[in-house]
């Protein structure tokens, strides 16, 4: 995977990011989701590398990049730490203006980038999620349930670590079965690759960490920008097989909090690289292209 991409590990003033970069073209930044690395994207970054110059990295805490402190706040892993990472990486890449594009976590990541660095992403790819207050401001049981480790890893040091350090294998894997989705579609080797890293205890640690800052600095730093709408053109793509659909209309969601929203379903479920990577490909590409 990702023979022809180069590897580089880029030091930022919070963490050591690995990434890898490949293509020609406008610069392009992917940010992977929870459990995975950089290698979700396999099926489709070689494809977008004839039209960009990829970038696809491991989020700090994530994968190869190094495991910060977290701190008594959580701050380590708050979404505008992570996003200042990645903001960093591409101007080490030389790159001042890039499209954007995340997973779960990633996406996150992203919204909280395109919010603090407004005048670095000319348009955000956001995948099968809706922004994090959205999220608990509608929590019931059907969110409690089907989003159950939001609230597990969330729980303070070091009960989830513990639990999920019991059988880091059977954990990640276990999170390829439901949500609709299609778990053939997952690769082995894309698979071996997320148990290799999820089982180093510091990453059990650091992602428990980023879903704690998820549940606490992070709810603050999006409150103060209630406000403030994203303003480059927003895509929002989600498997219309997973689980968002029954509790959110996603586009109207984030109306809420960009000016310029596009979007729809695919027919997958929650991991739209891999279990749709045509579809997933054709509506990134699209996107970023016209």
């Amino acid at each position: 995977m990702f023979e022809e991409f180069t590897r580089s590990t880029i030091e930022t003033s919070g963490a050591k990011i690995h990434a890898v970069r490949g293509g020609k073209g406008p610069p392009l930044l992917l940010l992977h989701g929870y459990p995975q690395t950089h290698v979700m994207w396999h099926r489709i970054a070689p494809r977008l590398a004839a039209d960009f110059t990829v970038v696809a990295t491991d989020l700090r805490g994530y994968g190869d990049s190094s495991k910060p402190p977290g701190g008594d706040d959580h701050s380590g892993y708050c979404k505008r730490a992570m996003a200042q990472d990645q903001v960093e990486v591409m101007t080490s890449l030389g790159f001042d203006r890039f499209f954007l594009a995340g997973h779960d976590r990633g996406a996150r990541v992203a919204h909280r980038l395109a919010l603090d660095h407004p005048a670095r992403v000319r348009k955000l790819g956001v995948l099968d999620i809706v922004p994090t207050v959205a999220m608990f401001q509608q929590v019931n049981q059907y969110l409690a349930t089907v989003f159950f480790h939001w609230f597990l890893l969330i729980q303070p040091y070091d009960f989830p670590e513990r639990l999920l350090g019991a059988d880091p294998e059977y954990y990640v894997r276990s999170r390829f079965l439901g949500r609709g989705v299609d778990s053939s579609a997952i690769s082995p080797e894309a698979i071996a690759e997320y148990v290799r890293c999820f089982k180093n205890p510091e990453t059990i640690h650091a992602t428990c960490e980023d879903y704690r800052a998820a549940a606490s600095i992070d709810l603050r730093h999006d409150e103060a920008d209630f406000e403030k709408k994203i303003a480059c053109p927003l895509l929002a793509l989600w498997g219309g097989r997973g689980r968002l659909p029954p509790a959110f209309d996603v586009v109207a969601t984030w109306r809420e909090r960009a000016s310029d929203v596009r979007g729809s379903a695919l027919d997958c479920g929650h991991y739209l690289p891999e279990e749709a990577p045509e579809e997933t490909y054709r509506e990134l590409r699209d996107f970023f292209l016209e």
